[in-house]
């Protein structure tokens, strides 16, 4: 009877032993990543990358986990593509105008008038996909999804019946496209980002921004502001990149599980997008913001500010940027 006492008892501790070592092992192998994002977590976009990180969590079983660093608290946006390109972090998120001044090729989509609904969006960013990806590509950088913002429209703190309304008017921009509409609406460019939006207003710091209705919700423009002007003038996109050297070294399998749902994020997102853009523009209304469809005088005068742009984005491109636009168009 000792004997079979003896016996269970060091099965037991062998087979505890072997399931402590697996579990060990397992977590010793598991790749752990840091994903910086520069946006609240209420935003669509974040609610779409917790999604997509979840479902790779549960597709490896745990083998790769990305935790998700929202609100510019890992790296600030600006910093956030040289983190992905330098290691600092594996994966990361930022809106593709902000690479203007490495290229003008992103910033297509940041031209107002050019594209000025979802179908329109979506046949612009094919035709800017492949240039952009090679672009990033030759700085380290894998491509994974990209997701459009609602179209942008124009909120202030008093009416704007015409663009003269925005003369010296200190204007909120956060890429070069937007620096460039405001210097030709005649308005003093002001780089502000998200997280700081609201006391900029309260302070005085800006007076007027171009942005979403996302955007203005997600940081209660009714707090601070007025009016918003609906002009649908562009779609810009946020993208979602990965350092192709660490990437490339996760297991076929995981690479495939990550692709997966990066098409599937990218599919949900501009869902989600769209949904948006109707249930924000309600919200804003229902908080006492005037949400105005421009009047004619206002969308012509800002229609001939999307020609200049897109003849000034033509001859900064040269073919690549006529390609684009043949394709596009």
């Amino acid at each position: 009877m000792r004997k079979l006492i003896r016996h269970i008892r060091n099965t037991f501790l062998v087979a505890a032993t072997v399931t402590i070592m697996t579990n060990t092992a397992s977590a010793e192998s598991a790749v752990n990543w840091d994903m910086p994002t520069p946006y609240p977590v209420g935003i669509f976009h974040e609610r779409n990358i917790q999604t997509f990180t979840d479902e790779i969590d549960k597709a490896t079983n745990g083998a790769l986990h990305i935790q998700i660093h929202a609100n510019g608290s890992l790296f600030e946006h600006a910093e956030i593509k040289n983190a992905v390109r330098s290691r600092l972090a594996p994966i990361g998120e930022f809106i593709l105008s902000r690479l203007a001044n490495e290229n003008p090729v992103f910033e297509v989509d940041s031209i107002p008038f050019l594209a000025t609904s979802f179908e329109d969006a979506e046949r612009l960013w094919a035709a800017q996909q492949k240039p952009v990806q090679d672009l990033l590509a030759k700085q380290g950088l894998t491509v994974l999804y990209s997701v459009p913002w609602p179209p942008q429209g124009i909120y202030t703190s008093k009416p704007l019946e015409s663009i003269k309304d925005l003369s010296g008017v200190k204007f909120r921009t956060y890429s070069s496209a937007t620096e460039q509409f405001a210097k030709l609406a005649g308005a003093v460019p002001t780089q502000v980002e998200i997280p700081d939006v609201g006391q900029a207003f309260s302070t005085g710091r800006v007076g007027a921004m171009i942005t979403s209705a996302a955007t203005g919700v997600n940081t209660k423009a009714w707090d601070y502001l007025t009016h918003y002007y609906d002009t649908q003038a562009f779609l810009p996109k946020n993208v979602v990149v990965v350092n192709t050297t660490m990437f490339n070294s996760l297991p076929e399998p995981t690479k495939k599980i990550v692709i997966e749902a990066a098409q599937r994020a990218e599919a949900r997102g501009w869902d989600m997008a769209k949904q948006e853009t109707e249930e924000m523009n309600k919200t804003l209304k229902n908080n006492g913001i005037k949400v105005i469809k421009p009047s004619d005088k206002l969308s012509s005068s800002l229609k001939e500010i999307g020609e200049q742009m897109t003849e000034s984005w033509v001859e900064r491109t040269g073919d690549v940027g006529q390609s684009i636009l043949k394709n596009y168009k």
